[in-house]
């Protein structure tokens, strides 16, 4: 059921797999305007959403780790809609080298997985002014508590919290930032992660027995969350970042 007056201009990165993929179906699935992108070209799931929602949904192949792909990305969105009431700034990739890694991890890390979101944001704010409209960075569990081996990556997750801060403080209440810090999901990645095991339903059942829950995240119960925190009802919920873990931050693991 569409829950809007009228559909949003809403604006999700890293939308070809996962996270983005699911958050982009759910507000397709509400009457939202999404504007789609991604690293690649079109794939399975992205010409699935063409077909279905030919006239809500478009799709733009960029790497958000180059500024100039940024801004011509947002000019684009400029020309055709003149506003943007909701960015969710997904994209971001696994870099566990370590925190011996090489400069280039550490540099490339760093691009995707905490400048991007400035970047985007920053390109976004005259369009997202508009309507007062709002900003959802997703982060990672990682950001709270994290495993040998996951660095840089958990460290450019923790800094992300700041930066949903820092743009809550400077910007609001005009815009208004939240973030979200997803755990496990099941997603495409993390199925592959269990396929590396010699046994992938054994590795699945270990991996759910470290949730309270006892099961893993669906990547649409992050796309719900989006969408209950870009409406009114949520409006008091800013410059914070939601853990949405099953639990596992809860348990002592040895």
């Amino acid at each position: 059921m569409n829950t809007i007056n009228k559909p949003r201009i809403v604006i999700v990165t890293g939308v070809s797999q996962g996270i983005g993929f699911s958050i982009c179906k759910t507000f397709l699935n509400n009457g939202d305007i999404v504007i789609g992108c991604a690293c690649e070209p079109n794939n399975k799931n992205i010409q699935d959403l063409q077909k279905k929602h030919e006239e809500n949904f478009s799709y733009y192949v960029v790497d958000v780790s180059k500024a100039n792909e940024i801004i011509s990305f947002i000019d684009c969105i400029k020309e055709k809609h003149q506003h943007i009431d909701i960015l969710i700034s997904n994209a971001g990739r696994n870099i566990f080298k370590g925190i011996d890694c090489d400069e280039e991890d550490w540099d490339h890390n760093f691009d995707l997985n905490l400048k991007s979101h400035w970047r985007m944001a920053k390109a976004a704010k005259p369009l997202l002014e508009v309507n007062n409209g709002v900003i959802i960075i997703i982060t990672s569990n990682h950001a709270y508590y994290t495993l040998p081996e996951c660095s840089p990556y958990n460290i450019s997750k923790g800094a992300l919290l700041s930066l949903v801060q820092s743009l809550m403080l400077n910007w609001g209440p005009k815009i208004r930032t939240v973030g979200i810090a997803p755990g496990f999901i099941d997603t495409e990645g993390n199925q592959t992660y269990f396929n590396s095991f010699d046994d992938p339903n054994k590795a699945r059942q270990d991996i759910e027995e470290k949730h309270c829950v006892k099961r893993i995240g669906k990547p649409e119960e992050i796309g719900k969350l989006c969408l209950f925190l870009s409406s009114d009802d949520a409006g008091f919920i800013a410059g914070t970042t939601i853990l949405i873990d099953g639990g596992r931050s809860t348990i002592m693991q040895d």
